[in-house]
Formats: C-alpha cells, structure tokens, sequence
C-alpha cells in the first residue's frame, strides 16, 4: 500500500498533470494571503493605536494574539475534522479568514478587532497544518521537494511582496481599506482554489494519540525541536533588524524598506535552493542552513560594520532562513510517511509558536541587554538546532530509505 505523502495525482508513470500544479500554485496563493493577513499589522500599528487611541503594545497583541490562536488551532483541527474532505476543511479555513479579515476592516472598537484576529488565527493555524501535506498528494513522487517549495514560496513571498503592499495601502487610504482589499484578494484565492483543488478523503484520522506518538518518535521530535529554536532564534533577532542595521551597519532610514525587500527576495530564492538541497539530503539541507543561520547572525556585529557589508549579510540571512522552512517540512514528511498530518501538525504548532515567543523573548533581551545580545542568542539557539537535528538524523536515513523503496514499488505497479 502507498505512503499517504506519496502522489494521488490521476496520471500514470513519472508525470504529474498541469491542473494539478495549477492547484499546487492555488494553495501556494492561500498561504501567501494566510501569512499577509497574518503579519499585516506589523507595517500598520500606528494608525490602527490612532483610530482605537491604545498604545503601540496594545496593538501588538493583533499580531501575538493570531499566532497564539494558529499554534492552538494547528493541533486542534487536524484531529476535530476527523475523515472530513481535506479540499472541503481547506475552502472553508480560508472562508474563515476572509469572514474575520473582513470584520476586522469593519471593527467599531478594539475588542472586535482583537476577536477577529483570533479567529483568523485560527484559520490560518488550520490551513498551515493541512496545506503542506495536501499540496504534495497532488504530484509525483519525485516532485514532492518542488511541491513543499511553492507551498512555502507563498508564504515568503507574503513578507516580500505582501506585508509591504498592505503597508503602502494603508498608508495611502487607511488601514481598514488595507483589510478591505485583502479580503477581496483572498475571495479571489479562494474561487481558484474551489476549482482547481480536487477531491482530497481523508488518509487519516488525526487523534491526540497520534500527536503524542509522533513526539515520541526520535526523528519528529528532533524536526520539531529544530523548528521552535530556529523560528524562535529568527525571529527574536529579525524583529528587530532596523535597529541593527541602523546602529551596526550605519543604514539611513531611507534605505531599511528596500533592504527588508532584498532579505524576503533572498528568502524566497533561499526556499527554492533549500527544497532542491532537502529532496536529495534533508538533514544535510537543514544542518547546512542552520549553520549558514548561527554563523551569519554570530558575525553580524563583527561583519556588518558597513552599509554595504551589513546588506550582504542581511541577503546570507535571508537565504538562509528561507531554506529552513522547506527543510523542515521535508524532514519532516520522511520521518512519518505514514502519519504525515500529525506530524505537520505539530511542526505548524510549533513554528507559530516560535515566532510569538521567539519576538517576546527577543523584546526581553533588547531590554535588558542590547541588539547584539539577540544576534548571539539567535546564533546559539542555531547550533543546538544543528545538534538535535544531528541526533534525530540517523533513524531518518532509515525512514527514507524504506520510503524510497516503497514509492519504487508503487512506481513499478503503474508501469
């Protein structure tokens, strides 16, 4: 019997049809709109405190609260939506999101809008657990790595393209025009994906059994572990990269927008190379990006002393970080073949999880230190991802290796 990560495709042999990686680009599209209407509030906490007169922390929580409420849901859902169509659950997620995204344009006070950024977390949660695994059952085996990639791409490219648009929009027309057009945006998604999604039952019911055992597997436990240090490293370093780049490197105010552009076009060229890197070699992908990750933020305050200088390490970052979600996941589809929605699940979790606790704690240690003490917390935090992934590595060779001769035999049942 096939994997369930393997491809359900209708095609025979090595091909996997144009409609089906037509719908690979729709979900691809979902998770851009997903992340943007995640992180859109970042480039909009100023106006959104005038309208609703609350401090720049209040507002804050519009973006905590989501990532709160998507590492909750990213757990929760897989196991409450049981033997449900997965292209059903997936349609009416981003349903979900644009019902929220379009309250929150019209919110009459700040406690609604709270609300409806929790329940976009929820959706986006939701959507983040299902998507990886629903997008690589549409192709081939082989062409799985490329498939997790474009996944992932929207989603870079949310903070490169994305977040600066709803920004800009904002800043023109006002930040509930910003929510209005992007609930139009993803009105739009979602009719792509209501015709271009087929069917997808269900290839397993996810129970909290299942989660916990995936835990207990060493080589899910070791992805997952990577993941939250990762993330959480990145993320308590990068929320604060204008002030780095403005106090190391000497950047001008004028020049912080189209450096943060370059980073999310170096992330997104980063997530591509990664998933080509994580086809062939997971663990070596994800140890090589990880030490690329520790090794650029431990240097960058003895590297980035230049404007020039301090550009080019912000572009090995982002590459580097880029990769690393592409990685992840890849990993993480090899160590539980068989179970692959939990797995996700736990990893999606996991990943919201690091990017709320991974800026708190970045917020801390700014406080109390300064940017460089977030630089080496992010560097240490990355070599011990590197060490877990390490240990986690050897029971993953051999859960590949047996997939790889699984899917070799399907192969030779359709010829």
């Amino acid at each position: 019997m096939a994997s369930p990560i393997a491809s359900t495709h209708e095609s025979t042999g090595a091909g996997t049809p144009i409609r089906n990686w037509l719908a690979v680009a729709a979900v691809s599209t979902a998770t851009f709109a997903m992340v943007t209407v995640e992180a859109m509030p970042v480039g909009l906490l100023t106006p959104i405190g005038h309208t609703f007169d609350v401090s720049p922390g209040a507002v804050a929580l519009t973006i905590t609260l989501p990532g709160l409420m998507a590492a909750a849901a990213a757990t929760t859902l897989p196991v409450a939506i049981g033997r449900s169509d997965r292209r059903t659950v997936l349609l009416g997620l981003i349903g979900l999101m644009l019902a929220a995204t379009a309250i929150s344009a019209l919110a009459p006070d700040f406690a609604i809008l709270l609300a409806a950024r929790a329940v976009a977390g929820i959706a986006i949660g939701g959507f983040w657990a299902l998507a990886a695994s629903c997008a690589v059952r549409l192709v081939a085996a082989h062409h799985i790595p490329r498939a997790i990639s474009l996944a992932f791409g929207g989603a870079t490219a949310a903070n490169v393209l994305g977040v600066p648009a709803a920004t800009l929009i904002g800043n023109l027309s006002g930040w509930r025009v910003a929510f209005a057009a992007l609930a139009g945006f993803g009105a739009v998604v979602a009719l792509a994906l209501r015709l271009l999604l087929p069917p997808l039952p269900a290839t397993e019911v996810v129970r909290p059994r299942a989660l916990a055992r995936q835990l207990r597997t060493p080589a899910v436990r070791a992805g997952v572990i990577a993941t939250f240090l990762l993330v959480g490293g990145h993320w308590a370093a990068f929320t604060f990269v204008r002030p780095m780049l403005q106090d190391i490197s000497g950047l001008g105010a004028g020049a912080i927008g189209p450096a943060q552009l370059a980073f999310g076009l170096a992330g997104v060229a980063g997530t591509f190379a990664g998933g080509a890197a994580a086809g062939h070699d997971p663990r070596r992908a994800l140890v090589a990006a990880a030490a690329l990750l520790a090794v650029t933020l431990a240097l960058f305050p003895l590297i980035a002393t230049t404007p020039v200088s301090g550009i080019v390490a912000l572009l090995v970052w982002g590459t580097a970080f880029g990769a690393i979600p592409v990685g992840v996941q890849t990993w993480i589809l090899q160590a539980a073949p068989d179970h692959p929605e939990a797995a996700t699940a736990l990893n999606t979790a996991m990943y919201n999880l690091a990017v709320a606790l991974g800026a708190l704690t970045g917020g801390v240690i700014v406080s109390c230190t300064s940017v460089t003490g977030v630089l080496v917390t992010g560097a240490l935090l990355g070599v011990t991802a590197i060490a877990a992934v390490m240990i986690g590595g050897r029971q993953l060779t051999r859960r590949a290796g047996a997939l790889s001769a699984a899917s070799a035999t399907v192969e030779e049942r359709e010829w």
